[in-house]
Formats: C-alpha cells, structure tokens, sequence
C-alpha cells in the first residue's frame, strides 16, 4: 500500500470518528435540553398580546382578526400587508392585528400561547364603538391559520376563519426542547402531536417538513387533532400543494372530509394552489369572495361587503 493511500484511509478513520463523537455530543445536548426543560412552569407574559385595532369612524363594522404565523412579532402590521388591510377597511370590516408571541409585551417563543388572551383581546376591540359586538372573523397564515383553527374550536363566539397553509393538528411549541403544547386554555396545555426522537437529524438538518411528517404519521397524533366540527360558521381552507414546512394540502382534505363526515352545516371550502409554503399569500381575491359570499351574508355581519 502507497504511502498516500495509507495517509488517505487514515484521515477517512478520524473524519469518521470525528463525525460519531459529534453525533454523539448533538444527540447529549439534545437530551440534557429536552430534560432540563420546564414544562410546568408557563412562560413570562403569558397571554399577553400585541394589538393594533384599525376601525375607521361610522356604524360598527363586523371585525376581522389577523393572526401571523411563526415568524412572530404583530405580523399584519407589517408594511407588506398595509394594502390587503387597508382593501377589508374599504368592504366595511374592522382589522385587528394580533400578534400572540415575539414582542416586548407578550411572550417571547412560540409556546403555550393562551387561547383565552386572544379571546379576551377581541372582546376588548369589540368594545369600541366602531366595532360590532357580534361578528369576528379569525384570518390565520401557517401557524397562525393552526391558532385560528384551534380558538375558533373552542371560542363559540367565532363567527368564521379562514386558514392558509393550515394545519388539522396541534404541534409542539416552538422551543429549543420542543415538549410542551403550542396552545393553551385556561392555564392547561391542549393535547399536541410530540416531537419523535426519530426526527431529530431531520431537525439538526434544517428539514422542517421531514419533522412535520413524522410528528404527524406518530399514533399520539390523533389525540391532537383540531375539533373544527366545532366551529359555528363558515370556514376556508386555502394550502399549497407543494408546501415544504409540512402536508397542509393533505390536512386541509382531512379536515374536509371530517366536517363532511360530521354534516357540517356551514360553508366550507378548500382551494389548493401551485407553490411552496407561502404560495398562499397571492390568493386573497379568493379570501375576499369567500367572506362577500358566505360571511357578509349571515345576519350578524351583513352588509359588509363590496365584492371587487
């Protein structure tokens, strides 16, 4: 054997070795985090939001909620979005932008955010005189479309919800551990889909829809299914056939045929476009006629709209 092949088969031995005791390291890290992570304790600010409502002066208008996804921070208020709230102003809503994690004033990561201090932050909006009592439509992108999904299950007072790129299930909190609930109610976790072990190189890798697919083909999934046959009134689902981050296509067909199952009595519809996860952001002329057809047209939020 050459002298270079000899030095060759030798670096390849401690490359490899190097390689497991890395792993090996990644693989301790991850479980000191996942055990050391307190699970009990809820997270500082918790259920604080941040709030801008938008309600121009007149007769109070049917009010419109929306709910940004995990990038975090008061995501509507954000300048891409000034003309699409500024198109539901002029069809005669209220706009509330909400966002529920990564400001100063709520809680810093994406965990056990309170469905109830959302709720309690709509309440708060309908008190102005310019937003009506009786009429709130949740508008939700990605994991906020999974938010709206969820509180609408639970809040009775929701009057509609549309969800892009959605999601059926409850998923795990965004932390570094990633073993508590996103969502919470009265204080107590709901039921979410856990994070496997076997997903753990899917994650260090930056696959996200690789994890996504494993947390949900997990048997435990199914305990933290969505109840949207709960919801009381019109409901779109709108996904990308190609999102990366994870199978919103296939949930929104579950959810689908679920309310189809339970003989929902309420609009509900589900476009699927061409695209990746943010795909669904280009089809809010969709959103606008789902709401002039099936939300401006129930009693308690009629003569809202005027269809462009």
């Amino acid at each position: 054997m050459s002298r270079a092949v000899s030095v060759l088969l030798k670096t390849l031995k401690w490359l490899v070795v190097l390689a497991l005791v890395l792993i090996a390291l990644a693989a301790a890290w991850t479980g000191y985090v996942v055990a050391s992570f307190d699970t009990t304790t809820l997270p500082a600010r918790h259920g604080q939001v941040d709030v801008v409502l938008d309600a121009p002066d007149g007769a109070p208008r049917p009010l419109i909620v929306g709910l940004g996804g995990a990038e975090g921070g008061n995501g509507w208020q954000r300048s891409r979005w000034t003309a699409e709230r500024q198109r539901f102003l002029d069809q005669g809503y209220a706009f509330l932008s909400l966002g529920y994690f990564g400001t100063p004033t709520t809680p810093e990561k994406l965990d056990r955010i309170a469905l109830d201090g959302v709720s309690r932050a709509i309440r708060d909006a309908q008190a102005s005189p310019n937003v009506a009592d009786d009429c709130v439509i949740l508008i939700g992108g990605s994991k906020g479309a999974e938010l709206a999904l969820t509180l609408a299950s639970h809040d009775e007072s929701i009057d509609a919800v549309v969800a892009m790129a959605p999601s059926d299930t409850v998923f795990p909190a965004h932390t570094d551990a990633m073993t508590t609930s996103s969502w919470s109610l009265d204080g107590e976790p709901l039921p979410f889909a856990p994070m496997p072990w076997a997903a753990t190189w899917d994650l260090l890798r930056g696959d996200i829809g690789a994890v996504m697919a494993r947390i949900l083909a997990q048997p435990e999934a199914a305990a933290a299914r969505i109840p949207v046959e709960r919801i009381r009134g019109p409901l779109l689902l709108v996904s990308s056939r190609g999102d990366e981050m994870w199978p919103a296509t296939h949930m929104a067909e579950r959810m689908i045929a679920e309310l189809d199952a339970a003989h929902f009595a309420h609009a509900h519809e589900h476009l699927a476009v061409d695209g990746g996860h943010t795909a669904v952001v280009d089809h809010f002329d969709a959103v606008e006629r789902f709401l002039a057809e099936h939300v401006a047209t129930l009693p308690q939020c009629g003569g809202t709209s005027n269809p462009p």
